[in-house]
């Protein structure tokens, strides 16, 4: 069953390849994109990655990855002429589906997780599931064109641009610095600030740890191992506290640092590129508030639960 799913999950990776590799294409085929090479370049790069990045030796994906980097330092990734709706017809459309829009969306959170509750070994590729079946509904309710899938998708990848790799990149800083023993360097440094057997200090240590560094990651994920092994461990269970709620409150911390960093491709650079915001900043603007006064409540909240 295992060998069925990672086979499943690499077959999900060939096909988001080829979508990526489509749009290369037509971005070097777009004369109107002045950048057309270097965007091109940057999508056929990343969907080979994908469809058979497993097969390519590591220096040579390492390279790859680099190049990528350069790319866009030298900003040589931009939206060329893509395709947009016409308004009225986009406003026909909505006329026409109306609320039956949102049914691919909820089918396909709904089928990930009752995918992963019934089939454990299937967590790694259910969101490629979901994906495929509510492709599939949502194709069955909309009724699009020939290509308008291929289209429409490229538009996206277009729009949203360089910020959607960030994940990926993030996620394997996260290994990284995980393998590279950051966590033994952070609990040194924090050996020196924190009282020993403090609690409250440990506890204000252990959060805004986990908000710093999930700041600096994009990722309350990718922190928490980090962290909860250099802080929580030595500076919060050595001094008594409960591990699960301890881990639990630190990893929702870890999401009030996700608010303030345009780190978090998914969730506050991802929205202003879809939304085609003025301000790039907007979105965290708007969270900061909520941020700042969750963050003040975990540490509360750990320091008179945990203990």
């Amino acid at each position: 069953m295992e060998t069925f799913f990672a086979n499943l999950l690499e077959f999900f990776f060939i096909l988001i390849g080829i979508q990526l590799v489509y749009t290369a294409v037509r971005v070097f085929m777009d004369e109107t994109n002045p950048t057309r090479l270097g965007s091109g370049l940057f999508w056929l790069i990343i969907g080979v990655l994908f469809a058979v990045g497993e097969y390519i030796p590591s220096m040579i994906s390492g390279i790859l990855v680099v190049i990528l980097g350069v790319l866009t330092l030298f900003k040589q990734v931009n939206m060329g002429d893509v395709y947009n709706p016409d308004p009225k017809k986009a406003d026909a459309e909505s006329d026409r589906l109306n609320n039956k829009i949102f049914i691919p969306v909820i089918l396909l959170a709904l089928i990930a997780l009752v995918v992963a509750t019934i089939i454990p070994e299937s967590s790694a590729s259910v969101i490629g599931i979901s994906s495929v079946i509510a492709t599939i509904v949502a194709v069955v309710i909309i009724k699009p064109k020939n290509r308008e899938i291929l289209i429409e998708s490229d538009r996206m990848v277009q729009q949203v641009g360089t910020t959607g790799m960030l994940p990926q990149l993030l996620a394997a800083l996260g290994v990284i610095f995980t393998i590279s023993g950051v966590g033994d360097v952070i609990a040194d440094i924090i050996g020196g600030i924190v009282p020993e057997g403090s609690q409250l200090a440990g506890v204000i240590a252990y959060v805004m740890g986990m908000v710093i560094f999930s700041m600096i990651m994009g990722n309350a994920f990718a922190a928490f191992t980090v962290i909860t092994a250099g802080i929580g461990v030595p500076f919060v269970m050595a001094a008594g506290g409960d591990p699960v709620i301890a881990s639990a409150l630190a990893m929702t911390a870890g999401f009030c640092g996700t608010l303030l960093t345009p780190m978090a491709g998914n969730f506050n650079a991802l929205p202003v590129a879809l939304l085609q915001m003025k301000d790039q900043f907007g979105v965290i603007k708007a969270q900061a508030p909520v941020a700042v006064t969750m963050i003040v409540i975990h540490i509360g909240l750990m320091y008179f639960w945990a203990f």
